[in-house]
């Protein structure tokens, strides 16, 4: 039972420090071809009409 505790409490403790070590992270190269892509995908969306 105490493991729980402790093993729920380490896994806050990294998810802090990993969001802490990639906040201001820039974006590749990828990231970007992607959200470039979706972006142009939903302008072009159909089923979306006006609302975009």
């Amino acid at each position: 039972m105490a493991a729980a505790y402790v093993l729920t409490i380490l896994s806050a403790a990294l998810c802090v420090g990993y969001g802490i070590v990639n906040w201001n992270k820039p974006e590749s190269a990828e990231e970007k071809a992607e959200i470039a892509e979706e972006a142009e995908w939903e302008r072009k969306d159909p089923e979306l009409g006006d609302k975009a």
